[in-house]
């Protein structure tokens, strides 16, 4: 049995579950979303827990039954409380700008770099600039802007400039004369 999939996912109050077949829609105080699962999962609401069982032990079945559970849990909680990233904006010259929903970047290049915001996801710069916060329902959407903000300037080893997430570590490395 899986251990995440056969974990129930508790519906806060104020979130609103439909299940139609394979077809989940979650709405709440934050918006909705609608995701669409495998037909061979069972998704089964009863006094505010949402459950997922799978038919068989077979290895596709195993592995659907964890994502399953895991995209219905992280739905719920996109529209109860949402999600946040924290990214670091580090270098001399380099930050960040917000232009109404626009994002707006300047990390070394001869243009500023835009991200427009939607209804679902927001952007918050604090710290005069160096720190970017994005907010938003969908934590793949969440995520994927994130991917896109950092590779617009990755954070390069030696002097440690570029965008990074907040947690995340750069191994440094030594320059020429091996100085440190």
């Amino acid at each position: 049995m899986s251990r995440i999939g056969k974990m129930p996912i508790t519906v806060p109050s104020g979130v609103k579950v439909e299940i139609d077949g394979s077809q989940v829609s979650v709405s709440g105080a934050k918006g909705k979303l609608n995701q669409s699962f495998h037909p061979d999962m069972t998704i089964n609401m009863e006094d505010n827990v949402l459950t997922v069982q799978r038919p068989s032990d077979a290895k596709e079945h195993r592995s659907l039954h964890g994502l399953t559970r895991a995209l219905l849990n992280n739905m719920v909680t996109g529209v109860s409380t949402g999600f946040t990233q924290k990214l670091i904006v580090e270098g001399v010259g380099y930050r960040a700008e917000m232009n109404g929903d626009k994002l707006v970047l300047f990390v070394g290049y001869s243009h500023p770099i835009e991200f427009v915001g939607s209804k679902t996801l927001s952007f918050e710069v604090e710290n005069r600039g160096k720190t970017i916060l994005v907010s938003g329902i969908d934590k793949q959407v969440v995520g994927e802007i994130c991917a896109q903000i950092r590779k617009t300037r990755p954070p390069e080893p030696y002097k440690g400039k570029g965008i990074r997430y907040e947690n995340e570590i750069i191994r440094r490395k030594a320059g020429k004369a091996g100085k440190v």
